[in-house]
């Protein structure tokens, strides 16, 4: 009896499943921190530049004065225009404030998927965060830093 092989067997089509579902649950959670990471990093980069956009709009078009809105920023050309949207790279941004004083949020879009860190940063520079799903605050750890700060 001649028999004609052509495809695979089951046994081999299981095998085949079992070693790409073994490689897929040893890459996927790497691949899944490495974007949370470029995330944050995106995030801590982009409210550093809203803080650089606010001071240099308050001593070109704000007369000493701070504005509460992204798209003003944008509008001026001080801000990325993905940022000036409110939305970039997972996280979502805002400004709120006054005249005088202003503070620049950035939150995870999905908390725990877009990113593990909320950020935070004022007219001080300092940029701060948490590792709750809640937003940084002035007293919250400022980065490179392990204890808070009064």
């Amino acid at each position: 009896m001649v028999r004609n092989k052509k495809g695979f067997s089951v046994m081999e089509l299981l095998i085949s499943v079992a070693v790409i579902s073994v490689i897929s649950a040893l890459v996927v959670p790497t691949f899944l921190q490495s974007k949370i990471a470029a995330n944050e990093a995106l995030a801590i980069r982009a409210v550093g530049n809203v803080v650089a956009s606010q001071i240099s709009y308050s001593m070109t078009m704000g007369s000493g004065s701070y504005t509460t809105d992204l798209k003003a920023l944008q509008k001026a050309g001080l801000n990325e225009d993905l940022v000036g949207s409110g939305i970039s790279g997972g996280y979502v941004f805002s400004i709120s404030g006054s005249n005088s004083e202003f503070n620049v949020q950035a939150r995870p879009l999905v908390f725990g998927s877009t990113g593990t860190r909320s950020f935070y940063s004022d007219q001080t520079g300092i940029i701060r965060y948490t590792e709750t799903d809640g937003m940084a605050t002035s007293s919250s750890l400022a980065l490179n830093q392990n204890e808070k700060t009064d």
